[in-house]
């Protein structure tokens, strides 16, 4: 068996799966947010049971309309909150952040334990190893009755990692590459782990950006393994990492994906940095150095949205938020912000938008023909800097823009 089949044998109390088998699985921990919490909310009622399996187990974040923008968004955090009360269950409100980087800070699980959430990215988690698995409502509800999931082993592809990236290629710049490879279907109902020499050279946080967008592979687990190959996968796919260009997702795919160099005379109005793909701490880091030797471009709006409560803190200890406010870009609360496409800086008909978000669907971030381009926190600041899709690296580390 590979690690994967090993970590779901052992939570089915198994001694092997195989590639098809119906198991049962015991969950470590079930999470959901503003949107999908109360849909599984209301499924978890149906089923007329009066307790969850373990308030210490089930977590729930507001994070994807928070401000809320309309009077529904503000009814769905109502839900949560009485649910919360009702059962004893941790919540986290007020700007916390967003869900899958508070897990990874508040309630992070061990390699080979199971999360069960009820969000797309839940995978984010693989990045640490965690056999993150996203469901839908009525499968969380019953995963939050009775900690428990039923899953069919999936078949595992293998990316086996060597070399080291170039200087700027960060993990959004492996993922699209990674996308555009496999399409946005490629690996459905699949799982993705990542192995091999070459992931001693991804950090934890690039790796967590590369798990995140596994599902716009159509993968249901990305995660993470060892430097040594994985025994037993349906198929290995090598990555040479000195190979991965500096590119961007163009409109309306993430598999639409284009070395940055081909986008010089894309001019923009909006970037975006944040979200639970990029909005951790040293992707802020990437932008400030860009953005306390130059500015914002005039005809460019910036939004920066710090993935949890946390990396704020440490952003504005360091004196970031000052540097990013006098470099012309707006710092919002902890969240989601417009990657949802609910609020905070939503685009239209006429904005072309570069964002570190993880997807670029006609109206995933506003009006259905904005153009939304997907690239790194790096390619983001220079893009920024220059008012037009610009590669890293090509600014002088001093002196105004």
């Amino acid at each position: 068996m590979n690690f994967i089949e090993k970590y779901l044998a052992k939570a089915a109390g198994l001694e092997a799966v195989v590639v098809g088998q119906d198991i049962r699985c015991r969950v470590d921990l079930v999470a959901a947010h503003d949107v999908t919490g109360p849909m599984a909310i209301q499924q978890f009622e149906q089923i007329g049971i009066d307790h969850v399996f373990d308030p210490q187990k089930v977590v729930m974040v507001i994070d994807h309309i928070f401000p809320a923008a309309t009077v529904q968004a503000k009814t769905m955090h109502w839900i949560i909150k009485d649910f919360a009360r009702q059962y004893g269950i941790t919540l986290y409100d007020k700007g916390q952040g967003v869900i899958h980087q508070v897990l990874a800070e508040r309630h992070r699980l061990q390699p080979g334990e199971i999360l069960v959430g009820a969000d797309s990215h839940t995978c984010t988690a693989g990045g640490y190893g965690v056999i993150a698995i996203p469901v839908g409502s009525t499968e969380l509800a019953a995963a939050m009755a009775t900690g428990t999931i039923d899953i069919e082993v999936p078949e595992v592809i293998e990316v086996y990692m060597t070399g080291q990236p170039k200087a700027y290629v960060g993990g959004k710049d492996i993922v699209l590459t990674l996308i555009k490879e496999f399409g946005v279907d490629g690996l459905t109902d699949k799982a993705v782990v990542f192995t091999g020499p070459g992931i001693a050279a991804v950090s934890m946080d690039d790796r967590m950006t590369i798990c995140n967008m596994g599902i716009e592979m159509g993968a249901m687990i990305a995660c993470f393994g060892e430097e040594t190959a994985a025994p037993e996968v349906t198929r290995t796919v090598p990555l040479a990492l000195e190979t991965i260009a500096i590119v961007a997702a163009c409109p309306h795919s993430p598999a639409n994906v284009r070395p940055v160099t081909e986008l010089a005379d894309v001019e923009v109005t909006q970037v975006v940095v944040g979200s639970c793909t990029n909005g951790r701490l040293s992707d802020m880091e990437q932008v400030v150095n860009v953005l306390k030797h130059h500015k914002v471009h005039p005809a460019v709006t910036m939004l920066v949205v710090p993935a949890s409560k946390n990396v704020l803190a440490a952003m504005e200890q360091a004196g970031w938020c000052k540097i990013l406010r006098d470099a012309g870009a707006v710092v919002t609360n902890p969240g989601c912000g417009p990657c949802f496409g609910a609020h905070q800086g939503l685009g239209t008909e006429r904005d072309v938008i570069l964002s570190t978000t993880n997807r670029n669907f006609p109206g995933r971030m506003g009006h259905r023909n904005a153009q939304v381009y997907l690239a790194s926190p790096a390619t983001a600041a220079v893009t920024a800097v220059c008012g037009k899709i610009t590669e890293p690296g090509s600014l002088p580390l001093e002196g105004g823009a």
